[in-house]
Formats: structure tokens, C-alpha cells, sequence
């Protein structure tokens, strides 16, 4: 495969994700309104596909370390695209949660293939600049998903927002039948041992590398999700923003993203790993800082909350690439079990966010400031404290 194909593909397969949530984002009210459901259930919608999403990488990075990348993302888009469909024909709430978990579930095996195949191919330090080409495509994605996604829920309906995503997932299914090529090159026929597997897992977890990169990782999409979980009530109830004015903002969010990933790659150049996380670190603390005391000073208005997340989602864009390839940098012979692991670690502490969210809701902006803030701390003390003092990964 050239270059080029190989960044089209991971931004494709890494894309699933923002393309699965960002179009949903906009419509999450309509939802509510049509199935007469409460918030914390529509909520679940969200909550409960990453959940999914991050459960099941723990069994797909075994099964691609075992059988290869190629089976798996192949089911896992297929398993995509049909939930997606399901989604679309939802009759009431269960059925649509039922699907959207599945679909999630489904999403794990591809995003976790892209993790583990930067590593198949490339060292920890390119394999940095990689992620970071390829989530640039991914910042792509989320620009034009959120705003198509709020445009096609005004003009027609949230099915029709969904509808887009099985669009995509059938997409990407036959661009990896016909163009991807096995990026494994030596299967471990003992990757799905019992015994093995909890040694594997276990050396990863106690891994210090792994886990200051993870941390970085977990620390930046605990707040990237509270935005996404809370974001629309707040914009379009709170301040009355129309569904169309929302995605504009997530569009503003998603190219604020993309331009961190550009600066990561111009940092990674000149400083090296560690010292571009550890500046991350310093946009994350700043963004999530001023946004809480604006909402804790009243002053909750779109200037005044999303001021300071553009601040945050920019070092979003430095600490996504180099946190995902770092936790992985490693494990060469581990890639899809290491890959797994933070993904389920990233997963988890967004679900355990959501339900926080859907109990403190309180009708303002406060709850998404303040958890922000909090992940915003995480993410730096993890920057300056556990990545800057190891220094960059090493094979």
C-alpha cells in the first residue's frame, strides 16, 4: 500500500467515530422530543455505544493478533453498517439504545485496527506524525459531520442523520475489501490463551510508558466527551441556538482540532515527543481553567464557553496522535491488545462521565464546565508530571 492510501484508510477507520457521533450530535434533541424520552436516556444512546465501543476492543485486539487486522476490520464494518440500518428503523428508545450499542461494539474492531496497524508499520516516533496525518482526516470528518448532521435533522428528520452513517460504514467496508492489505506480518497463535492473554495485559498495564501516555490520552477525551454528551442541550436549550447554528459550532470545534494536529506535527518535528505533549498540557489546563470561571462567573453565553474550549480542543490535537501511538509504542508484538486496553480505558472513563452528567444536569452550563476542568487537570499533570519526565517512546 503507498503512503497516501495508508493515511486515507486509517483517516477513513479512525474517522468512524466522529462520523458516528457528530452527525447524531445535532438530532439528539429531536430524539428526545419524537420518543418522549428523559435526558439521561437519550444520553444513554451516546454513553452507552462508547461504552460498547471500548468493551469490546478488549476482545478484538486479541482476535487481530491472533487472525490479523484484515478479518477483523472486515466483520467490523459489515457489523457497523447493518446496526447503523437498525438504528435508522427504530421504533421507540430501547430499540434505538439496543442498536447504537451494538454499533458501537462494532466500532471498536475498527478503531482499534487503525491504532494497531500504525504500529505494525511504523516506530513509535513516525508512527507519532502518522496518527497525526491521519486524525487530521479525521478532524475532516467531524468538520463537515456535525453541521451536515444538524442541516439533514432540520430539513428532513434524525433518520436521516443516521442514515448518512450507514452510508459511510458501507463506505469504508469496500475500501478495505478492495484496497487494505495485511499490515501483520507474524500472527501469534497464542494470543487468545487464557494465560497469555492476562500476562500480556497485565505487562502492558504496569508498563510506565503505557501508562503516561494513556493517562494523556484518557485526560483529553474525558473532556472532548463531556462537550460532545452535554454540548447540544446546553447550546440549543440554554441558549436557544437552532440545530443548524449547533453544528456550526461543532464544525468551528472539529477545524480548531484539525489545526492541532497540524501543530502537532510541526511540534513533534522541532521539540520531539515529550516537549509537544507537555505544551498540549498547557493549552488543555488554560482551555478547561477559563471555562469554568466563566460559567461559575454567569457568564454563560457561546462566546464565553467556547472561547476557552477552542483553547482545550487544540490541545486536543497534540495529545490524541501522540498519546494513541505512545501507549502503544511498546508492544510491537502486542499492538492489538495494547491498543485494545487504551482504547477501553479512553471508553470507560467517558461512560462513567456521562452518567455523572445526566445526574448533576441542572439546566445551565456548570456541569459540562466544571467536568471539563476537571479532565483539563488530568491531562496536564499527566503531560508535565509522567510524559515529560520519560521522555519521548522508544521501540
Amino acid at each position: 500500500m503507498s503512503p497516501t492510501l495508508i493515511i486515507v484508510l486509517l483517516s477513513m477507520l479512525l474517522g468512524i467515530q466522529p462520523v458516528a457521533t457528530d452527525l447524531y450530535l445535532p438530532a439528539l434533541p429531536a430524539i428526545k422530543t419524537e420518543f418522549g424520552a428523559a435526558l439521561s436516556q437519550v444520553q444513554l444512546t451516546l454513553s452507552a455505544l462508547l461504552l460498547a465501543f471500548g468493551t469490546s476492543q478488549l476482545v478484538w485486539g486479541p482476535l487481530s493478533d491472533r487472525f490479523g487486522r484484515r478479518p477483523i476490520l472486515l466483520c467490523g464494518l459489515a457489523t457497523f453498517t447493518l446496526a447503523g440500518l437498525g438504528s435508522v428503523l427504530a421504533s421507540n428508545m430501547h430499540e434505538l439504545i439496543v442498536w447504537r450499542t451494538l454499533q458501537g461494539a462494532a466500532m471498536g474492531a475498527v478503531v482499534m485496527c487503525a491504532r494497531a496497524i500504525v504500529r505494525d508499520l511504523y516506530t513509535p516516533e513516525t508512527g507519532a506524525g502518522v496518527m497525526s496525518k491521519a486524525l487530521t482526516g479525521l478532524g475532516i470528518l467531524a468538520c463537515v459531520s456535525a453541521p451536515l448532521g444538524g442541516l439533514l435533522t432540520d430539513l428532513l428528520s434524525w433518520h436521516a442523520a443516521l442514515s448518512l452513517v450507514v452510508g459511510f460504514g458501507a463506505i469504508a467496508f469496500a475500501l478495505v475489501a478492495v484496497k487494505f492489505k495485511e499490515t501483520l506480518q507474524r500472527k501469534n497463535p497464542h494470543a487468545l490463551t487464557v494465560q497469555v492473554l492476562a500476562k500480556t495485559w497485565w505487562q502492558i498495564l504496569r508498563h510506565p510508558t503505557f501508562v503516561a501516555f494513556s493517562c494523556v490520552a484518557i485526560g483529553s477525551y474525558g473532556g472532548l466527551f463531556t462537550f460532545l454528551a452535554s454540548s447540544s442541550f446546553v447550546f440549543i436549550d440554554v441558549l436557544g441556538l437552532a440545530r443548524w447554528q449547533y453544528g456550526m459550532l461543532l464544525f468551528s470545534m472539529a477545524f480548531m482540532y484539525l489545526l492541532g494536529t497540524v501543530l502537532c506535527r510541526r511540534l513533534l518535528v522541532r521539540l520531539g515527543v515529550a516537549r509537544t505533549v507537555a505544551i498540549g498540557g498547557a493549552f488543555s489546563l488554560t482551555g478547561g481553567g477559563l471555562m469554568v470561571l466563566h460559567a461559575w462567573l454567569g457568564w454563560q453565553s457561546v462566546a464565553g464557553l467556547m472561547g476557552p474550549f477552542y483553547v482545550f480542543i487544540l490541545g486536543h490535537g497534540i495529545h490524541q496522535p501522540c498519546g494513541q501511538s505512545g501507549a502503544v509504542g511498546p508492544f510491537p508484538q502486542a499492538a492489538g491488545a495494547a491498543s485494545a486496553l487504551g482504547g477501553f480505558l479512553m471508553m470507560a472513563a467517558a461512560f462513567a462521565t456521562g452518567l455523572w452528567l445526566g445526574a448533576a444536569n441542572d439546566g445551565s452550563a456548570m456541569p459540562m464546565a466544571t467536568s471539563i476542568a476537571c479532565w483539563s487537570v488530568l491531562t496536564a499533570l499527566s503531560a508535565w508530571v509522567l510524559v515529560l519526565r520519560r521522555g519521548s517512546p522508544r521501540v
